[in-house]
């Protein structure tokens, strides 16, 4: 089973053997995620990231993702490797970590940080950030209902974020929790819903759109209104899913004409 692939991750490493990654590998596995945001308004993934890699050698400080309105950067490797890398988002000092998962959070969880501010999209930003958090529960295998954990409940003493970040978009924890959960089934069953749709081609010397039945016959989708109707009763995809391609090994089928009564 897949997961929708609605953004794009960008890694841009930071220097390995360094104080912001060590390069040592997650071990035994990625166990939960931390939500994090910057506490540094108006700041862009870019900046933080360039940041890091500025002060490399100053600080045992990191996280391994940064997303903001435009872009899900990721400085030390998770989501675009298959080994991920331990980061440093969580005072080992702290106990809370232990209490909920039996490990502590900087040797086995995954830090996520939300950039927030009045030069920052909110709601982009917040759609790539509980996209990214519910897709790093599907990379892992963590259920998304019990698997995140705020930084400010780690370390209560001392932190506030996500808190601080969401309630500076009028959002809350609480519902950042929620949809993330929507968010990971959402993927999955859209996902699955593709699976089952009809594959969509186009001659490259023709406009007609043709939708592939079960019996490897191509059927014609007589106008735009079909074409709507169509996508809303799941039976293909949108204009992306329209393969232009050579049509002459499928067999002619009849048109489809749906209409909407509604």
């Amino acid at each position: 089973m897949n997961f929708k692939q609605k953004y794009t991750i960008r890694p841009d490493y930071l220097t390995v053997h360094t104080k912001r990654r060590p390069g040592s590998l997650i071990f035994p596995r990625v166990k939960f995620i931390v939500a994090h945001d910057t506490g540094n308004p108006n700041s862009t993934a870019a900046n933080n990231v360039n940041y890091f890699k500025n002060s490399q050698n100053e600080k045992e400080v990191s996280a391994h993702i940064f997303v903001d309105d435009k872009e899900i950067i990721e400085c030390i490797p998770a989501l675009t490797s298959d080994k991920p890398e331990k980061a440093w988002h969580i005072r080992y000092q702290v106990l809370k970590d232990n209490e909920l998962y039996g490990y502590n959070a900087n040797d086995t969880a995954i830090g996520i940080e939300y950039c927030y501010g009045q030069n920052i999209n909110t709601d982009e930003a917040y759609n790539r950030y509980v996209w990214v958090i519910a897709y790093t529960c599907y990379k892992f295998n963590l259920d998304p209902k019990s698997s995140i954990v705020g930084h400010h409940i780690l370390d209560p003493g001392r932190k506030i974020d996500p808190v601080n970040g969401l309630n500076n978009d009028g959002r809350s924890y609480s519902q950042l929790l929620i949809d993330v959960v929507l968010e990971y089934n959402q993927c999955l069953e859209n996902n699955n819903q593709i699976n089952n749709m009809m594959k969509l081609i186009r001659n490259p010397n023709s406009t007609k759109v043709y939708a592939i039945g079960k019996d490897n016959k191509k059927y014609w989708i007589f106008n735009g209104e079909t074409f709507r109707v169509g996508i809303e009763m799941g039976l293909w995809g949108g204009s992306e899913q329209i393969e232009v391609r050579d049509d002459s090994s499928y067999a002619e089928g009849c048109a489809i004409i749906l209409v909407d009564r509604t």
